[in-house]
């Protein structure tokens, strides 16, 4: 294609910046159906157990004690701690810990956990503003709608670059989210996705370090700012995303723009929302389920295992081929460890991968039975198992629709259950409790504040 044509298809991108400002500051309060108001409830409840249960994370410690050199002032909760800070490091603190563990929301079509910048923006707004259950509800939808749209636009290209996704896109969803809380109008709305549009973060490199849950949090401050940016008259290309050289044509090489248009307003992306029994890598579930199932059907214990074959699609190794993980950290980014705990334990929680059990000699040895060979003619969400033991035996599953999946969804008891398991350790089993349920009657809370005030020790 001749340059001018290039250059002439460049400019002709629909005006994709002010279409999302028109949704997200027009699109009326609860305009969606009970489907996806029980999937927005499903998301809260799952980034705020993640962001609580691990507050008391050394990656928590570590980003606290950076801001604390701020003398940040008391606007906004720390979830799972005493401490308040103000609204941006509040956002940014607990988007690192609601993706800390690696147990967040997952949008299986891009792989964007979305929850962990949308929501960690929108609620420390929504605490300092005093803002209804109803306002924050509409705002996560709207700005999880806004991050996983423009995902689907640029991936896989974006990703395979090297971006993380959830960063990368995160800080448009929040910025969305914020400006709907906000009650700003389209114009600045516009320049709200505009600034935010000039912050993209997050690169695959990170995964495995504290650097990778650094990327929801940082997106989440970077969304909360440019919409009080916005709000003050800051400005902004109002064709920051599609223009020639705008976000999605600088980070990408593809941008399929109907991804932002078809059905806009009628189909909403955080229905498409699923949750992680498992806390680790996505691509690694269906290897750990099919390895559970296996345990618990043939009675297996690790000194039956001779050796684990896996069968899985390359993305599983490029992601989370740690071969020995050194802490739990980058035991999350090892599908071999992963199998282990699953074989050992019939579980891969956030127990599984404390440093101590990553570096255990029997879990060590366990994980060294593992093989993986890899098969592209396997789906991304699949895996075949092949568990070969020391009297002879082949135990054998295929893994189509591991759990999670949105064939196969966690179920909201087993949500609450991870919630419990989560919450219960740093607030108590009352508090936990009273947010479990204040979380699914989010819509109808009056003040948000009363839920941030339970959500510290």
């Amino acid at each position: 294609m001749a340059r001018n044509t290039i250059v002439e298809a460049l400019e002709n991108a629909p005006p994709v910046t002010r279409i999302l400002a028109e949704f997200v500051a027009g699109h009326p309060s609860r305009g969606w159906g009970d489907d996806v108001e029980h999937a927005a409830h499903r998301t809260f409840i799952n980034w705020l157990g993640c962001a609580i249960g691990a507050a008391n994370h050394a990656c928590v410690d570590a980003a606290l004690a950076a801001v604390n050199e701020l003398e940040p002032s008391e606007q906004a909760t720390v979830l799972g701690r005493t401490k308040q800070v103000d609204i941006a490091s509040a956002a940014l603190l607990n988007g690192i810990s609601s993706h800390t563990f690696d147990y967040d929301d997952t949008h299986l079509k891009t792989i964007i956990h979305p929850g962990g910048p949308v929501a960690s923006a929108v609620f420390a707004l929504a605490e300092k503003t005093g803002a209804s259950g109803r306002a924050l509800v509409d705002a996560m939808v709207l700005g999880v709608d806004v991050s996983c749209r423009i995902g689907n636009m640029i991936y896989p290209d974006h990703y395979d670059r090297g971006w993380h996704i959830t960063g990368s896109t995160g800080m448009l969803g929040a910025a969305a989210a914020c400006a709907r809380l906000l009650d700003l109008d389209t114009a600045k709305t516009t320049m709200a996705l505009g600034i935010a549009a000039s912050q993209p973060v997050g690169l695959r490199e990170q995964f495995g370090t504290m650097s990778k849950p650094l990327h929801p949090g940082a997106a989440a401050r970077a969304g909360l700012m440019a919409a009080l940016a916005a709000r003050h008259g800051f400005t902004a290309s109002p064709r920051a995303i599609e223009a020639p050289r705008g976000f999605a044509q600088v980070i990408s090489a593809k941008h399929d723009w109907s991804e932002i248009t078809d059905g806009l307003g009628r189909r909403f992306e955080i229905a498409f929302n699923t949750f992680k029994p498992f806390a680790c890598g996505i691509v690694i579930h269906p290897s750990i389920d099919g390895c559970i199932r296996l345990r618990d059907q043939y009675g297996l214990r690790p000194d039956d295992i001779e050796r684990v074959e896996l069968r899985v699609h390359g993305l599983v190794l490029e992601l989370t081929g740690k071969r020995s993980p050194r802490n739990g950290l980058e035991g999350k980014f090892s599908v071999y460890h992963s199998c282990a705990a699953g074989i050992a334990f019939g579980a891969a929680g956030e127990a599984e991968y404390a440093d101590a059990v990553v570096n255990r000699p029997d879990i060590v040895a366990l994980r060294e039975k593992v093989t993986v060979v890899v098969d592209d003619t396997l789906d991304e969400a699949c895996a075949d198992v092949t568990i070969v033991c020391r009297d002879g035996r082949r135990c054998h599953e295929h893994v189509d629709h591991a759990i999670g999946s949105l064939e196969n969804p966690m179920t909201d008891t087993l949500l609450e259950a991870k919630f419990d398991a989560l919450v219960d350790p740093v607030l108590g089993p009352a508090k936990a409790q009273w947010l479990k349920q204040s979380s699914w009657s989010l819509a109808g809370q009056p003040d948000i504040r009363d839920m941030a005030r339970h959500a510290r020790p």
